[in-house]
């Protein structure tokens, strides 16, 4: 199935939310579903961050988003241990908020700065840190990361529009344009 859209090509696998296992916001059920793969030290990402809360501002219960982690440790070398936080912070019920900060705060993202946005979230500290120097999540991350490399991901921000990887500017009309078009649905 060949996308119509001069700026999206088919992923080699449906790439959209899954309910039991990614991070969402929004309806899993929406009409437009938005993954990204994402690096919290990438500044292209940093760009991203703002974009897609427009989106999500404008597009409200239509849009289901879902966020993976693709650290690209080769060049950012504080990327593995901010996701490895934010998964740690998403088993005490915080991703989201975890994820903001990170994405805020993408010059702070060593293993200090990481224990003092726990502090901030009122998460339990002592265990997020162990969590993070003991790799309990790094399965997750290597997961959502072998997941972006087999739909093609070589780089951060990368989105998929419902299952087919979106090539198009990261702009905020952009994408709406790209994610409300009727042959993205």
């Amino acid at each position: 199935m060949k996308s119509e859209h001069p700026n999206t090509t088919p992923a080699s696998k449906p790439l959209l939310p899954q309910a039991r296992r990614d991070h969402i916001q929004g309806p899993i059920d929406a009409s437009i579903a938005l993954v990204e793969y994402g690096d919290y030290e990438c500044p292209y990402c940093g760009e991203a961050y703002p974009i897609i809360k427009a989106i999500q501002e404008r597009l409200g219960d239509r849009l289901c988003l879902a966020f993976r982690n693709f650290p690209l440790v080769n060049s950012h070398p504080h990327a593995q241990h901010a996701a490895e936080a934010a998964e740690a912070a998403g088993v005490q019920g915080k991703f989201w908020q975890m994820h903001d900060l990170l994405f805020e705060n993408q010059n702070a993202l060593d293993d200090e700065d990481l224990a003092q946005y726990a502090t901030a979230l009122g998460l339990d500290i002592c265990r997020l840190i162990g969590e993070v120097v003991a790799g309990t999540h790094t399965g997750r991350v290597r997961e959502d990361f072998r997941s972006g490399a087999r739909g093609g991901v070589n780089g951060t921000p990368t989105f998929f529009i419902n299952g087919v990887r979106y090539d198009g500017e990261t702009s905020v009309n952009a994408l709406v344009a790209a994610l409300t078009q009727p042959n993205s649905r």
